[in-house]
């Protein structure tokens, strides 16, 4: 089995070497006959584990050989180009307005020449943010240093780019850091509103691909469409799906996309300048060194504080009706320590259907005065809600006996959000905090 994988690992670094080199034919040749080794090594194989890796690697290279066979027989039997007939009207040019016609000319040629340039150009194209989140600085509670550092970044370059001259430069690489449900994502939201550039946003799956070569050129024309378009913002959410520590137990492919990153972010002849690499993760500690050392600004974004935890009790209520005073949220604000943004979002949440659930499990309702359902200016005094069987007034109904228009639902109280608290508990532990300031002590700075 041994003699048979080995026969195989060869032949297929042989087919790669070709096919990089654009010499198909032979390449195509050397798939073949390397998938052969592996059928073989996978017949004798007894380890499960190293059978399915093996059988996953036969998948890829078979599909890439079945690619080059099309590209072969292509070549071989090429289509009749088909002539456009000339309509004498105006195109509409694309929006890159900072190269000139003949540039615009050469551009659209080399594209319609190379199909492959031309299908990378549209996958970035839609990587673009064409409608802004609508997400204030304000709206991120907390968080000073790492809003001003994105400020400092983002903003003051493009508004007084005069503070950025000679050796002064604006920062490149900022990379947020922290556990789950912290607001990093929701800090380039912020970023994404209030910056007057280009935003490009990508994850993953964007650039990954299965074809041998692709996942570097899909990086390569990320950084293209971010310096033809700059200022720009490229954002990269989860960070370490692409660019985790290198070992000896990763793929080519994995490879070949942290060195395409390295070299686009401070290659020779790759200028950075008016572009932002903005990247989350919540695993700091996995990325690769070389990656880590490309993002000179590394801020820590650590659950909120208790002042921030106050402010977005009052955000996530936003204008529904409650009876919430100051020291009410500061009140639950203490009760939290502990809980992420995103965990306090979904305990808001929580405790703003607890008044549709005393309307749903209500055995008796009562007549109040309030604004009419479909219209606030109007007052009305024979509207329905749901109390106890003691009080005064109470009718023995269900929600079922009362008209849509005639129901007044209860405002969300201080006991609601009490209610939802013995309930929703939140997600980070203790040791995953800890090695996140770890981390901090080591390599970053605190948000």
């Amino acid at each position: 089995m041994a003699e048979f994988l080995q026969k195989a690992i060869s032949t297929v670094n042989l087919a790669i070497a070709d096919d990089r080199e654009k010499k198909y034919e032979s390449a195509f040749n050397q798939y073949k006959l390397a998938l052969e080794y592996f059928v073989c090594a996978l017949k004798y194989d007894k380890n499960e584990k190293s059978k399915e890796t093996i059988r996953i690697k036969v998948v890829e290279y078979m599909d890439r050989a079945e690619t080059l066979k099309k590209i072969l027989t292509e070549k071989k039997d090429p289509p009749k180009k088909k002539v456009a007939a000339h309509s004498g009207k105006n195109t509409k040019k694309s929006p890159k307005t900072s190269k000139s016609n003949k540039d615009d000319k050469n551009g659209e040629s080399e594209s319609e020449d190379d199909p492959e340039k031309a299908k990378m150009e549209k996958a970035m194209e839609s990587a673009i943010l064409t409608e802004k989140p609508n997400v204030k600085w304000d709206d991120v509670a907390g968080l000073t240093n790492a809003k001003e550092a994105l400020k400092e970044a983002v903003i003051l370059p493009i508004k007084f780019p005069h503070l950025f001259q000679g050796k002064r430069k604006p920062w490149s690489g900022i990379l947020l850091y922290g556990p789950p449900g912290t607001g990093k994502s929701f800090l380039a939201k912020a970023v994404a509103t209030e910056a007057n550039s280009t935003f490009l946003t990508v994850s993953s799956s964007d650039l990954v691909s299965k074809w041998l070569g692709e996942s570097e050129k899909l990086v390569k024309q990320l950084f293209e469409t971010a310096r033809e378009n700059k200022p720009s913002i490229i954002f990269i959410d989860e960070i370490d799906s692409l660019c985790s520590a290198r070992s000896d137990n990763e793929s080519e492919s994995a490879r070949r996309i942290k060195t395409e990153f390295l070299v686009q972010m401070n290659g020779v002849g790759n200028s950075m300048e008016g572009i932002l690499v903005l990247a989350a993760t919540n695993i700091p500690w996995n990325l690769d060194s070389a990656i880590r050392r490309r993002f000179q600004k590394r801020i820590y974004i650590p659950l909120p504080d208790e002042a921030a935890r106050a402010k977005m009790f009052e955000i996530h209520l936003g204008s529904t009706p409650h009876s919430l005073q100051k020291r009410d949220f500061k009140y639950l604000a203490k009760k939290t320590d502990g809980y992420s943004g995103s965990d306090l979002s979904i305990l808001v949440r929580d405790a703003l259907m607890q008044p549709v659930r005393k309307v749903q499990t209500a055995t008796h309702f009562k007549k109040v005065t309030g604004p009419d359902p479909t219209d606030e200016t109007i007052t009305r005094n024979d509207l329905w809600t749901p109390c106890s069987s003691g009080e005064k007034g109470a009718k023995e109904k269900s929600w079922m006996d009362i008209e849509s228009n005639d129901l007044f639902v209860p405002k969300v109280s201080k006991e609601d959000f009490l209610k939802s608290l013995a309930s929703v508990r939140p997600s980070v532990s203790e040791d995953d905090i800890q090695m996140h300031i770890k981390f901090t002590k080591d390599f970053g700075e605190d948000g």
